[in-house]
């Protein structure tokens, strides 16, 4: 068995912007399929860097690919997907962590030797090396797109269920423990993002700009300078704190959260 891909990683129109472990991110750098209605903007959009993207796997059969649900577009080789569900009671976990982490609860999972290609975003892919961020890293909501199999999905809690409450945000984040690659779906590029690196210090950022953590920061909610209850009728005066050791990485020109296109739709 063996096959061949023409006309897509070697396309003159795509171009590889970033590769880590088994992912590399292809970016289309012009919009070929439009229309004379479409053809102004699709101009436009690729003069702004506003390109489409895509995430590719190749999969040698050692390490596996977990997904965001409904993320792949296509495959090829002897590539098989699982739920990655090894019972009810893993079921019930992996519900219960996508109810409160707004990520899918189930991530299907794709093994064997082949190509595993995601379906096109307009925003952008960063690829992440969880040895620089201490083999566990906290994730925003609704920015998980795809990771090693090899690594464990856990739950984060807030320090307290009031800052959560103050902030107006869910009580737990999504935690991804090991040593491999995570690829998260991002307002901005890399070019943009703003790493800071704290050692027994503070970072207080005024909104949802953070993509991700260290998982041994402390993470809370906290007034910037009003008295508590006045910052929680009025919605301002609030601030993200970020406590200890360890790293923070923000992308300050957008606010992070649900930025995934697969990510099901927050409940109010």
């Amino acid at each position: 068995m063996a096959f061949r891909v023409y006309n897509f990683e070697n396309n003159d129109d795509v171009k590889i912007v970033a590769q880590t472990g088994q992912f590399k991110v292809i970016q289309w750098m012009r919009d070929l399929s439009v229309s004379p209605d479409s053809a102004q903007t699709a101009y436009f959009c690729a003069e702004m860097d506003v390109r489409r993207r895509q995430l590719v796997a190749d999969l040698d059969g050692s390490i596996g690919v977990t997904l965001q649900a409904g993320a792949m577009q296509w495959t090829v080789g002897s590539v098989r997907a699982t739920t990655g569900v090894k019972g009810v009671g893993d079921l019930v976990g992996k519900m219960f962590k996508g109810a409160v982490s707004q990520d899918s609860a189930i991530k299907p999972e794709y093994t064997g030797v082949g190509k595993l290609v995601c379906e096109p975003t307009w925003n952008h892919i960063l690829l992440l090396d969880t040895s620089q961020w201490g083999n566990s890293i906290v994730l925003n909501d609704g920015l998980f797109l795809a990771c090693d199999s090899t690594l464990r999905h856990e739950l984060q809690r807030r320090s307290s269920l009031s800052s959560a409450a103050a902030g107006n945000e869910g009580l737990f984040n999504l935690r991804i423990d090991g040593c491999g690659t995570i690829a998260l779906e991002a307002p901005c590029p890399e070019q943009e993002v703003v790493y800071i690196d704290l050692d027994r210090d503070e970072l207080r950022v005024d909104g949802n700009y953070a993509l991700a953590w260290t998982s041994g920061l402390e993470f809370t909610v906290e007034r910037s300078g009003k008295t508590l209850m006045g910052s929680a009728v009025s919605g301002e005066g609030l601030v993200n704190v970020y406590r200890g050791t360890g790293r923070v990485m923000l992308a300050p020109m957008q606010a992070a959260t649900r930025c995934n296109t697969y990510a099901p739709t927050p409940t109010n």
